[in-house]
């Protein structure tokens, strides 16, 4: 049984989704991507909640029923950060355990700098921890933008996201169900991301819904985006560059949580250049020195913890347990 309340915290009100005893000192804190909401985490939440678990999963700040302030400025990760902070606080919460994926994930590791003393273990899905995009460090140092830009052109999508208005034209809130269905069936290939197959071949050719994903599940997603359109979500992006420079402090710190990090093999963010020998031959374990395990998944695309759910939550329980 999921419940739902608003909860104030750190100057907005917040849409938190919860399941499990709230009496639980085993709480779970679930942080979503783009472009979803607490829904994608339906599945490990009622798993864990019958395991004992408290679960608890905002919409984060710019989705669903969550506030969305006007400022682009407001979505940086301080703010984001600061958010997860004081909806802890608020809801009388010390150290949890975090589970991240796609921003949600980014928005962890920055959680995991900034304030480790409020995480007890993480699992990590998706995005690695990658320094050079999050952080400016060290005297060659590019800018998170230019290096995508560089590598993938300005087609890419994180690119296209920068411009105000641009990115608003092509997710319209009108056509919320088609773009929700579209990213979610592709998987956020390569192809999804940008320079694939054009939006009418694409709807040409009917593509049906994949095992793992209910209309019922697309109704959930596209009737939110539909209310709310996409500029919150899209506001994370356009302070990538602003996140870049403020982590500047913690240019050499490391991650000191204990963390498992999950990963599909077909995830566009397996296949950044480099990413596979980073995560596999010792990079990854020297910025997460606690990093206890990767899992890579077969199969899987980006929305591992949809397309994979039993999966995705086995290893969080089989994580989680130790602690």
């Amino acid at each position: 049984m999921i419940r739902h309340r608003k909860v104030e915290a750190n100057g907005i009100a917040m849409h938190v989704a919860e399941a499990g005893e709230e009496a639980s000192q085993r709480v779970v804190v679930f942080l979503h991507g783009f472009p979803e909401l607490w829904y994608s985490w339906r599945h490990q939440m009622g798993h864990l909640a019958a395991r004992g678990y408290r679960c608890v999963a905002p919409d984060l700040r710019g989705y669903g029923a969550t506030d969305a302030p006007p400022d682009v400025a407001s979505y940086s990760a301080f703010h984001v950060v600061g958010d997860v902070v004081a909806l802890l606080d608020a809801l009388g919460l010390g150290k949890v355990f975090v589970v991240g994926h796609d921003w949600g994930a980014i928005i962890a590791w920055y959680l995991c700098l900034f304030r480790a003393d409020r995480v007890t273990a993480l699992v990590n899905t998706s995005v690695a921890f990658m320094r050079h995009v999050f952080i400016r460090a060290g005297s060659g140092a590019v800018k998170t933008t230019d290096y995508f830009n560089r590598t993938y052109g300005p087609t890419y999508y994180i690119c296209r996201f920068q411009e105000p208005g641009v990115a608003e034209k092509e997710f319209s809130p009108a056509n919320a169900r088609y773009i929700v269905r579209q990213i979610l069936c592709n998987r956020f290939t390569s192809e999804a991301a940008g320079g694939g197959k054009p939006a009418e071949e694409r709807a040409a050719a009917g593509e049906p819904l994949p095992s793992w994903l209910t209309e019922a599940d697309v109704d959930h997603f596209a009737s939110e985006f539909e209310r709310t359109g996409f500029t919150g979500g899209i506001n994370y992006y356009r302070n990538i560059d602003r996140n870049w420079e403020l982590a500047a402090p913690w240019a050499d710190a490391k991650v000191m949580v204990p963390t498992k990090f999950i990963v599909g093999d077909g995830d566009l963010t397996y296949h950044y250049p480099g990413i596979q020998d980073y995560i596999h031959k010792g990079g990854f374990k020297a910025d997460v020195p606690t990093l206890e395990g990767v899992v890579v998944v077969p199969g899987a695309g980006h929305f591992i913890q949809q397309e994979k759910a039993d999966e995705v939550s086995n290893h969080i329980q089989d994580f989680f347990s130790k602690f």
